[in-house]
């Protein structure tokens, strides 16, 4: 370890008084103009991740997902495409909050506790989204990198997804070409093949919200190998609108309505990705009201098609859905009873998901938000390339699951890998966005954030869905519950913004916005809102 290379290159980054920095769900997170520090120690940390992993890459996004522009962030991606290890957040959170003087003495202190040899080349792989402040940060991350002598890879403007799939295939092969390139054609052929299985013989026509972020140009390359596929109109695709204002996945969600510049004619199927391409969510015009078709109901679709091409292809796995406490009651039900599959919970937060679905032979997981993919485990993949089954619908069976294989990108939630694999079930199953609307009605639910002066003093447990600290908090959302018939309610602290957000559902639109205002005004009143109270 070279200290006065890391010295040097730390006073080219000072830190600053007065701010702190954790990593949390989604990494660092926070206003782009107090990173510059943290996307140094960042590039340190990331080689020290490699070193720990002899030499294999580790990935770095530049991101702050559905955030406003003003913001940016930082998340480590694992050799295998996965977040990074949680046992290396508290180093990382302890890492970026170190000053100048004691930042060599914090590293070896990390070398000593993760018994780190510096025999291999650490290699780090980096990718940005298109924010303004993206570029000059992605530049303070590889001067980490360098400053440990590690190799560094600049993918430049990509999605998440992205960087996660060309750490996953740089490190292991059989997954695909370690490309963006690679991405685009795998992604690409595998909806050729279901598409020919399909018998289609015109585009399906959809109209895609790219929140004005990284989606838009990337996913504009893949269309370009699909002309005979899919005809998507790109709208907010950052030609001359802000990232994530009044547009993406995060946006239609919470509002429960169309984002700019999209005009629902019809039952066309309209999608919106969010600023890193990230999360999907669908809606349409259900005879002239808002529908909105979320992550529940993409969990719901997927499950039950894996359940049935299973069955069809005479295969036996144990496939489970994942789910948080943000899940709709009507989505959970339909799951256990139409498809007849299990539902785990986990706390919000893909890394937590992500863990839960690795416990099935094929585990689904998404977020009511949009975020997700599906897990297939090696000896499931396998089995399903080994496949040969005797009848005619087995054998189609198992033609579109070994698509499905390459379709998805189970390294990590992934709009444009998602939004093919939707399109793909709706495409073999004739289905149309109201026919998939159908499948079940949702609870009316209302989602609102409460801003307090320290979101740290609200804990929770039971998968999120009590609150520990502080007190009265849980007895006041009891409270309010109890009012309603058939309803239920949670808080719990952001992992990525100064805020506490607020979950509530019940049989009615009414009773659903009622009751999550009360539950807000607790939460302003028990754990010390600032600003108006909600």
């Amino acid at each position: 370890m070279n200290e006065e290379k890391i010295a040097s290159g730390a006073e080219l980054h000072p830190t600053l008084d007065g701010v702190t920095y954790k990593y949390g769900t989604a990494g660092f997170r926070t206003k782009a103009d107090v990173l510059d520090p943290v996307l140094f120690r960042v590039g340190l940390l990331a080689a020290l991740r490699s070193l720990h992993q002899n030499g294999k890459a580790i990935g770095v996004m530049v991101t702050a997902s559905h955030n406003p522009e003003e913001d940016n962030g930082a998340k480590i991606i694992d050799p295998m495409g996965d977040m990074m290890d949680q046992t290396w957040e508290g180093p990382a959170t302890q890492l970026a909050n170190t000053n100048n003087s004691s930042l060599v003495a914090k590293l070896k202190e990390l070398v000593e506790m993760f018994s780190i040899s510096f025999d291999a080349k650490p290699v780090v792989i980096i990718g940005k989204d298109t924010r303004n402040s993206s570029e000059s940060l992605a530049k303070a991350c590889m001067d980490g990198c360098s400053a440990l002598g590690a190799t560094c890879l600049d993918l430049g403007v990509v999605t998440t997804p992205q960087a996660h799939f060309v750490v996953r295939c740089t490190n292991d092969a059989s997954y695909g070409v370690p490309t963006v390139e690679g991405y685009h054609d795998k992604l690409s052929n595998a909806f050729k093949t279901i598409f020919k299985l399909s018998g289609a013989s015109t585009p399906i026509e959809l109209t895609v919200d790219c929140a004005n972020g990284v989606g838009a140009p990337q996913f504009a390359v893949l269309l370009s190998k699909l002309k005979n596929e899919l005809n998507v109109s790109l709208v907010n695709d950052g030609t001359n609108g802000i990232l994530n204002l009044n547009c993406g996945a995060d946006f239609v969600k919470v509002n429960q309505t169309y984002p700019q510049n999209v005009d629902a004619v019809g039952e066309k199927r309209c999608a919106s990705f969010d600023g890193d391409a990230d999360r999907l969510v669908y809606y349409f015009n259900n005879n002239g009201t808002f529908a909105l078709l979320d992550g529940d109901r993409i969990a719901s679709l997927v499950a039950l098609e894996l359940q049935t091409l299973v069955k069809a292809a005479g295969l036996q796995f144990n496939i489970g859905v994942v789910q948080t406490a943000y899940a709709n009651g009507s989505s959970t039900k339909f799951i256990k009873e139409t498809a007849q599959l299990p539902v785990a919970l986990a706390k919000t937060g893909v890394k937590h998901l992500h863990h839960k679905a690795l416990e099935f032979d094929i585990g689904v997981y998404f977020e009511a938000n949009g975020h997700g993919t599906i897990l297939f485990n090696e000896s499931t993949m396998q089995a399903i390339k080994q496949a040969h089954p005797s009848t005619e619908e087995g054998k189609r069976a198992v033609e579109i699951l070994n698509a499905y294989l390459d379709l998805i990108n189970q390294t990590v939630g992934d709009a444009i890998s998602d939004l093919l694999f939707v399109e793909a079930v709706l495409l073999l199953n004739n289905m149309s966005a109201e026919s998939w609307h159908k499948n079940y009605t949702d609870l009316p639910n209302k989602l609102m954030k409460v801003k307090i002066k320290d979101r740290s003093v609200v804990t929770t447990t039971n998968a999120e869905t009590t609150c520990l600290t502080p007190d009265g908090m849980q007895a006041a959302v009891d409270e309010h519950v109890a009012k309603y018939a058939s309803a239920r309610s949670f808080v719990r602290p952001s992992g990525t913004e100064d805020v506490v957000r607020v979950y509530a559902e019940a049989e009615t639109k009414e009773e659903a916005d009622a009751l999550a205002l009360d539950v807000a005004r607790s939460v302003w009143t028990i754990a010390g809102g600032v600003g108006d109270k909600p």
